[in-house]
């Protein structure tokens, strides 16, 4: 497949989609990241689906078999574990990691790429609060807030939002990372061991529409308190 030219550079972005029961919006999403042009792969990985989410997928596959590669597992573990198998056959120079339920919108592919113009810049995430964006809660948005001034301070960072699920990375940098959570911990797990490698976390303004518990959104309270514990486990960490 040809190199996709973003800005000024060539590179080829594998877009990792970890999805468990996200039938609704799955292929929704990943015709979403074709019509965008910008993927040299897409990565499907489930996570223990019992719905008709994989056989959206694997029709997807049928129509796209040069484009769309399928990961994951028949068994519920959690984000970080579908992210992982993702990376496991990934070829791309860039790794995004895109969520299945259409609350980030692929169309911002280009400016969250864009900065990696620069060679220094290694990691970009997309921020939620760079941008006057609605909230699924104010509670939610409140433990985003004040997870993200953790890290700060233990980190000694200036990132604004942690939690976002707009991850980008060189994949020689996240491959490099040892991941080993399985849930939603992943996040603060892969910044925690970005920010203590001293690699700068870039971000760039994003646009973001919130689902609500009604509408399938799956992240709990007790995965704020996780978050938090896992910052503090890798920070302490030798």
């Amino acid at each position: 497949m040809k190199l996709k030219r973003v800005g000024k550079i060539n590179l080829k972005l594998s877009v990792i989609i970890p999805y468990f029961n996200e039938e609704k919006t799955i292929e929704i999403l990943i015709r979403k990241v074709i019509a965008g042009d910008l993927a040299h792969e897409i990565i499907c990985s489930d996570d223990g689906s019992t719905d008709s989410s994989n056989m959206l997928v694997f029709n997807l596959k049928n129509e796209f078999p040069d484009l769309i590669k399928i990961s994951g597992s028949s068994i519920n573990k959690g984000k970080g574990s579908a992210v992982r198998k993702g990376l496991a056959i990934s070829t791309g120079d860039i790794i995004l990691i895109q969520d299945a339920d259409l609350e980030y919108d692929p169309s911002q592919y280009s400016e969250l790429l864009r900065p990696f113009e620069d060679d220094n810049v290694k990691i970009v995430y997309g921020s939620r609060n760079l941008n006057g964006n609605p909230h699924s809660s104010f509670s939610f948005y409140l433990g985003g807030v004040i997870l993200s001034k953790i890290v700060n301070i233990l980190y000694d960072s200036k990132i604004t939002d942690e939690s976002t699920c707009f991850k980008l990375f060189r994949s020689e940098v996240i491959k490099s990372f040892d991941l080993e959570c399985d849930g939603f911990e992943f996040c603060p797990e892969v910044t925690s061991k970005a920010l203590k490698r001293n690699f700068k976390i870039t971000e760039v303004p994003i646009v973001y529409t919130p689902r609500s518990k009604s509408e399938g959104k799956k992240i709990k309270w007790i995965d704020g308190v996780i978050a938090v514990y896992t910052l503090l486990k890798f920070r302490l960490r030798k």
